[in-house]
């Protein structure tokens, strides 16, 4: 949604009063004022978009026992954390970031995860366990997405929404939709790479990986 610089006559106790409310929310006044005028006139900002969607996440996640996520109201991305077990019981943080729009074609945003440990042993095998990730979806998926991994930290992008059987064309998309499709993207990804540590091998990631995308009606 394209954004343009207006000029308008306001009461300064007007605008008193937003800029105590966009403090409370965590936003800023323009984004506020958007905000509010969206609503009267019944449209749905990019940001109440976005919004929803990771709002639809923590929902479908909380009776979760592995992923626990954090999202802050009014911003483009949530974190989820989860606990590994090996020595010390390490975390992972996998963070979801969106773009401000979607746009067919054009990643809707990035996956990133981040491990705290110092273990030189656990982030090799993490290491090899998401080149294993990429290798099988560069070989399956039917969508195109880019890998990094570096120091501790693998970030993917997350792929315009997609139907199993083909793609979702110029309609509406439909933040619930993709709060599923992110949800169950990050605990499979979650419960390969447990699997991983626990011994298991490519093959038999490559059957989870498989088994999931047959389930799944929307690929990102």
């Amino acid at each position: 949604m394209k954004k343009t610089l207006y000029s308008l006559m306001l009461s300064e106790d007007v605008m008193r009063e937003i800029d105590l409310l966009a403090h409370k929310m965590g936003t800023n006044r323009s984004n506020l004022v958007n905000m509010i005028l969206a609503e009267r006139v019944e449209m749905r900002t990019p940001e109440q978009q976005i919004n929803d969607i990771f709002s639809g996440i923590e929902q479908l996640l909380s009776a979760s026992r592995e992923l626990v996520p954090f999202f802050a109201p009014n911003t483009q991305r949530v974190a989820v954390r989860s606990s590994l077990e090996y020595k010390y019981h390490p975390t992972v943080k996998y963070e979801v970031e969106l773009a401000k729009s979607f746009a067919p074609g054009q990643p809707i945003g990035t996956l990133s995860a981040n491990f705290r440990t110092q273990s030189q042993g656990l982030l090799e095998l993490l290491a090899r366990f998401f080149r294993c990730l990429e290798r099988i979806e560069n070989r399956v998926l039917p969508v195109n997405v880019a890998y990094s991994l570096d120091d501790g930290r693998f970030e993917r992008t997350l792929a315009y929404p997609a139907k199993r059987f083909g793609t979702t064309g110029d309609r509406t998309l439909d933040p619930e939709e993709i709060s599923k499709a992110i949800t169950d993207y990050v605990s499979l990804v979650d419960k390969m790479m447990k699997a991983c540590i626990g011994g298991a091998d490519s093959q038999t990631l490559s059957e989870m990986y498989a088994a999931d995308l047959d389930k799944r009606p929307v690929i990102i």
